[in-house]
């Protein structure tokens, strides 16, 4: 059965509601390049899946009447332990964009990092908000252009760099594909710094233009080399995105980032890649408590949020379900999203015995 379309964003009682909401709306080329994934998308699906098969050792009676759901990120203090994950091309889910996600972000007590392929101009968003505003790096060819994206963040106020690391190449992403995805000419894509723009609205049977975009323009030979080169040139904190090994996260600790983010990129690209609820644990161990730590991919429930804290992470990143409220309400749609989430993140902590961040610790896994 297809969702009322006129249904409100207020009919949607959990983040799947949302969901399937914005599928009734968004144009299918659209929908699918954000819902999509790599290849058969196994990893898509299994990257929620497992944080579903994770059980919780709640406690009992321990005075939960009221709780205090702030963590500490970067030094500084959040409401809540969850940001708004960086994600491209938000005007295609509506004609505010990013604009709108930031307004919301600052009105839900929390943040966003800004994709490099924002729809609206960096400092455009930076400006739209109170809220926490860290800026997703992708690396070019061109190292003076890459310079260049980390002095605008730099100017405009940006808190934090996170530099995507998984995606030396594209993804094969059959979605994009089979609908011959594009960026139509009028939809600006303003923090390019010089990139070709038109490439990105080529239109062509059975072919991606985002995929053919970083072919040509995103740096494959990225190596650890320029981690070190990125740090020496900002003094911004910088966290790398993408990392699921341990061992990776020493590497980034020992070139002076500031943290890692546990991710597989959404399940964009690498099919088959490790979930990243079974990488934390991991990650966590070998970070041993140094630097920030971060996890996305699948956060959909607050208990969710629960077992990432409680197994190490600092806090998580939201993806799809902010662009889903997006799609669906604009603003209020984003701000609705967040809610219902940190509404079921209190909730959660209080059934497990837990009132505050401090209380969700590794025995809380079963």
């Amino acid at each position: 059965m297809h969702a009322d379309p006129q249904a409100s964003r207020h009919d949607a009682i959990n983040l799947h509601g949302l969901a399937a909401m914005a599928a009734e709306r968004l144009p299918a080329m659209v929908h699918d390049y954000f819902a999509g994934g790599a290849n058969d998308e196994v990893t898509l699906r299994a990257t929620r899946e497992a944080w579903d098969a994770i059980p919780l050792r709640y406690r009992v009676l321990r005075d939960v009447a009221s709780r205090d759901l702030e963590t500490t990120l970067l030094g500084r203090r959040h409401a809540w332990p969850v940001l708004v994950a960086p994600m491209a091309f938000q005007r295609l889910a509506h004609p505010d964009g990013e604009v709108a996600m930031a307004r919301a972000c600052a009105r839900a007590e929390t943040g966003m990092i800004l994709s490099t392929l924002a729809t609206q101009p960096l400092e455009a968003v930076r400006a739209a908000g109170a809220g926490v505003r860290w800026f997703q790096l992708y690396v070019y060819r061109d190292r003076q252009r890459t310079e260049q994206l980390v002095r605008r963040a730099e100017l405009a106020g940006y808190e934090a760099i996170v530099v995507t690391v998984d995606a030396p190449m594209l993804g094969r992403r059959e979605r994009d594909l089979l609908n011959g995805f594009h960026v139509p000419s009028d939809l600006p894509v303003p923090n390019l710094d010089g990139a070709p723009r038109d490439l990105l609205a080529t239109q062509a049977p059975t072919a991606s233009a985002l995929a053919r975009f970083v072919a040509e323009h995103w740096d494959p030979s990225l190596s650890w080399a320029d981690i070190a080169w990125l740090t020496s040139i900002t003094a911004l904190p910088i966290l790398l995105k993408g990392i699921v090994r341990g061992d990776d996260a020493v590497l980034a600790l020992e070139q002076g980032v500031a943290g890692v983010i546990v991710s597989n990129h959404g399940g964009r690209q690498l099919d088959t890649a490790v979930l990243t609820a079974r990488a934390l644990p991991e990650v966590a161990a070998a970070m041993a408590g140094r630097g920030t730590l971060l996890v996305d991919g699948g956060i959909r429930r607050g208990t969710d949020i629960v077992k990432a804290l409680a197994m190490g992470a600092d806090g998580v990143l939201l993806g799809r379900p902010a662009l889903w409220g997006l799609a669906v309400g604009g603003e209020d749609g984003v701000v609705h999203a967040l809610d219902l989430l940190r509404e079921e993140l209190s909730l959660a902590m209080a059934l497990c015995g837990a009132a505050r961040r401090a209380d969700l610790t590794t025995d809380l896994i079963g």
